[in-house]
């Protein structure tokens, strides 16, 4: 099939390339010409593992292009949109001006028959006025919505081998071409036996904002128990491998530290709280304030414990930070726990350096005031106290005999608990994990 993807961003340039590999002529078109032609020559703006040689070898196999121009996406059969949705300056409510341009750029280069679909994260509604609005600009196309589900790091394994469909369409025959050109787009992976549900458009819209919604419920569930195991000298890891087998509850995402963060769960549930609130039912999700609420407190009480290892006082103390991206196995340091940590601890007067793997350039220009290190061994000397934010492996794996001849205090804070307490403490380490007794 001919694809066009609008947008070619994190989510975009991945669900190109990859929709490449799957046999499809495809166009990855975006306003920013820097971003184009870095991705015409195979360079991905942004570290994701996988990508540049799937980028590559989609590109070689001559089924990949990238354009600026929307008019480029002619002759489609199915356009997918993916743009960004962020969170409006001063609210909780997502900013729709990037799906809005997309779709009424498009419009005018659209054919009887073509599919439209989003794949963008959108406040439930978003899809049924776009498809009212499309009556009046493009009234032969078909709208459908398609959510992603990827998660940074493992961004190429989602697309090809994802572990679900869902399929927003409309009713009647507009929906059942909707829904067979999404199988054909998807048919290997659909030759796995992935499973594929097709639904209307609000709850296929609900299903990422709630899905999203429930992990960052789990996750802020376990970081209070982890509040509570700390005042009651309980450890908290070992509470969630028990309640963790039950199947009901499973391990996953029970993994207390100092929160989530990314470009993702933040400003979903915040926008999530806001439509819902625009709709009426703002008591149905008031539960995820306190997520919210809990979630940023771990940062505050990351800070608390890292002057409590520093005798009390951060002042002058030299930290040295593992990890600046908000998870391991990416350069993204949107709302990073991490970069926050550092940053409150700088504004208390401790020296603090950051280190990372990939993203110290992005998170240089997130806050310039920072210092950064690129060189793990030259971070750790002379530091006072050690902070594992971002469980890269590299940092897990660290040699607590080894690293001890590097610092000059041997102090560290296991800020994702992804450390064996035993082995650092044995190397003579003051060990602190979060909510560990």
């Amino acid at each position: 099939m001919r694809i066009s993807v609008i947008g070619c961003g994190y989510l975009g340039a991945v669900h190109a390339a990859s929709m490449a590999k799957l046999g499809h002529d495809v166009v990855g078109i975006d306003v920013d010409p820097k971003k184009i032609d870095e991705l015409s020559v195979g360079h991905a703006p942004f570290f994701e593992p996988g990508l540049p040689d799937l980028l590559q070898s989609s590109l070689d196999s001559g089924r990949l292009k990238f354009s600026t121009s929307m008019a480029d996406a002619a002759g489609s059969a199915v356009h997918f949109i993916c743009v960004g949705t962020p969170q409006r300056k001063g609210e909780y409510a997502a900013d729709l001006r990037y799906v809005d341009a997309a779709f009424a750029g498009l419009a005018p280069h659209l054919s009887s028959g073509e599919v439209v679909v989003g794949k963008s994260t959108v406040p439930v509604g978003t899809a049924s006025r776009l498809a009212d609005e499309y009556m009046e600009t493009a009234p032969e196309a078909i709208l459908a919505w398609n959510p992603e589900f990827l998660r940074e790091g493992h961004a190429v394994k989602d697309t090809l081998h994802p572990d679900r469909f869902v399929y927003g369409v409309p009713g009647g025959a507009a929906g059942e071409r909707a829904a067979q050109a999404l199988d054909e787009v998807y048919a290997a992976s659909l030759s796995e036996g992935t499973p594929r549900l097709v639904m209307d458009y609000a709850t296929a819209e609900l299903v990422k904002t709630a899905a999203n919604s429930f992990l960052a419920t789990k996750i802020s569930f376990i970081n209070a128990m982890a509040e509570l195991c700390e005042a009651a000298g309980a450890d908290v890891t070992a509470l969630a491998d028990a309640i963790g087998l039950d199947d009901r509850i499973g391990r996953k995402f029970l993994h207390a530290g100092i929160g989530f963060g990314g470009g993702c769960l933040p400003k979903d549930i915040r926008a999530f709280m806001a439509r819902a609130g625009e709709l009426g039912a703002d008591q149905a999700l008031t539960f995820l304030r306190e997520v919210d609420a809990i979630n940023m407190r771990r940062r505050s009480r990351t800070v608390e414990l890292t002057r409590e290892l520093c005798d009390g006082s951060l002042i002058g103390k030299r930290i040295t930070v593992l990890g600046a991206a908000f998870k391991p196995n990416s350069d993204d340091v949107r709302d990073s726990p991490a970069l926050s940590i550092a940053a409150q601890l700088q504004l208390q007067g401790a020296e603090v350096t950051v280190t990372d793997p990939e993203a110290i350039e992005n998170a240089r220009r997130r806050f310039p005031e920072l210092h950064f290190e690129a060189d793990l061994a030259t971070a750790l000397t002379d530091a006072e106290a050690v902070l594992l934010l971002t469980e890269w492996q590299q940092y897990v794996n660290l040699n607590p005999k080894e690293s001890a001849r590097l610092v000059r205090t041997t102090h560290i804070l296991d800020g994702r608990n992804a450390l064996v307490a035993t082995d650092w403490r044995a190397a003579g380490w003051s060990y602190r994990g979060m909510g560990r007794a």
